[in-house]
């Protein structure tokens, strides 16, 4: 594609009354994952650098920095090329796929009640010694996405007892294990009870207001046109996409009628309503190298 029509999807994604710009597509490099796990995994068909270009560009992203995100993700080992003629097309490596395999789950989960819950924490008490401060940050992220929270200090608890497996690989890798004790076990009427432990572990009402925001902005309504729908599109499932990283999935016990869970099943619903159209434009895009 050439420039002109790189600069023609950035127009067409420009303000408007049904644009879901209040929806921010997050980093280039999210921003390319979700491109590659809506239509290049579902179907490993691979993508011309073009085509990733035309939607990246779309969501607002610089054409220097959207290439950048490729050349990123080409050196992390999640994209492979194939050059063809003057064109490129890029496939999903093993490791790419694994990203899907492993993370599509979760985020489909994010509509669930979880209404099985039985009270019982994963409870982890983790020192971070100065020798490995450095995996401090790493550790956060992985126990957030793993929907731990933190009541108090050096505590770390969640009432997803099935992510054991993920913590301890996660703990194993940052060379933490002789700093980690692990136990299961459910709160007791001595010091604080779970709606506390709840509230003190978990920033529910700043993440509350964010899907006010999130729920505003799904009318329901396609924007026009199949470009406005697509880059809609695109936006609404990087949002989802990243619910599981600020939401734990708390069991319906704790989180009656969670706004979190109506919003997933909003933009599951209009996914779903979507996907023909949308699909059927990136084919479009797709068909050809460009220029």
């Amino acid at each position: 594609m050439t420039g002109r029509d790189l600069a023609e999807a950035a127009d067409n994604a420009a303000s408007g009354p049904d644009d879901y710009s209040a929806l921010t597509p997050g980093s280039a490099r999210s921003t390319l994952l979700t491109v590659l796990g809506e239509f290049v995994w579902p179907t490993g068909a691979p993508a011309w650098t073009s085509s990733l270009l035309y939607v990246l560009s779309g969501m607002g992203i610089e054409a220097q920095t959207a290439r950048q995100a490729i050349a990123r993700a080409a050196s992390a080992g999640w994209i492979e090329p194939e050059r063809r003629g003057r064109a490129v097309m890029w496939s999903l490596t093993a490791a790419g796929r694994r990203i899907f395999e492993e993370g599509s789950p979760r985020v489909h989960s994010m509509s669930n009640p979880f209404s099985s819950w039985d009270g019982s924490w994963l409870i982890l008490l983790v020192t971070i010694p100065h020798s490995h401060r450095t995996a401090r940050k790493k550790l956060y992220a992985g126990l957030n996405w793993a929907g731990f929270g933190n009541p108090t200090p050096g505590v770390w608890l969640s009432p997803h007892l099935e992510r054991k497996a993920e913590v301890a690989a996660l703990i194993e890798q940052l060379g933490l294990g002789q700093h980690t004790i692990s136990f299961v076990g459910k709160s007791s009427d001595l010091g604080i009870g779970a709606r506390e432990i709840v509230a003190q572990g978990w920033d529910l009402a700043g993440l509350e207001e964010h899907y006010l925001t999130v729920l505003a902005t799904l009318t329901g309504s396609a924007p026009p046109g199949p470009d406005g729908t697509l880059f809609a599109y695109v936006r609404m499932v990087s949002e989802w996409q990243r619910f599981p990283f600020s939401d734990p999935q708390l069991p319906e016990a704790l989180l009656p009628d969670w706004i979190g869970r109506r919003a997933a099943r909003r933009i599951e619903a209009l996914r779903a309503q979507w996907t023909g159209e949308v699909h059927a434009r990136w084919a479009e895009i797709n068909s050809s190298p460009g220029d």
